[in-house]
């Protein structure tokens, strides 16, 4: 945008400034918008295997017999694309890391027998980068004092 000459410099000097800053802010809101439409496409990948894994239950037979307890319900099926992917501590993958866990504990829960377990298995997806060392210095705290520091799944979210 060009000024007219007679423009005071503090003048031009005070556009140049909010020019470099709403450059920042677009750049800023691309970012966020991308953050929000990958977290969106996990999400419907979540919903469109759990649509699935409920398609392909069955309800059990109605027994006979008021004597006759009801056959126990079968485990939905579970794939290893079921998982979380492997999580490095970016701040826009953490719900979407954490919805994975929670939807996929909720699914099979019969493979937890208790909140560390859980715990455990998630920290299974923290191979590399921030995530790594965070995880790294969870089991050094275990390991000096002797007591698994995270206590509760709720605690670990």
């Amino acid at each position: 945008m060009s000024l007219p000459p007679d423009t005071p410099q503090g003048v031009a000097d005070a556009l140049g400034y909010l020019q470099h800053h709403l450059q920042e802010l677009a750049e800023r809101q691309n970012v966020s918008e991308t953050n929000i439409n990958t977290t969106l496409a996990a999400l419907t990948v979540q919903l469109q295997q759990l649509t699935q894994l409920v398609a392909n239950l069955s309800l059990p037979a109605v027994p006979n017999s008021p004597n006759t307890p009801p056959p126990p319900a079968p485990s939905p099926p579970m794939s290893p694309s079921s998982t979380p992917p492997d999580f490095s501590r970016e701040r826009h993958n953490g719900r979407t890391f954490l919805n994975s866990c929670s939807l996929y504990i909720h699914l099979v829960p019969e493979q937890f027998c208790d909140e560390q377990e859980k715990i455990l298995w998630a920290l299974t997806f923290f191979k590399d980068g921030r995530a790594a060392k965070w995880s790294e210095n969870v089991f050094c705290q275990e390991a000096d004092t002797g007591v698994f520091p995270i206590p509760t799944w709720g605690d670990f979210e």
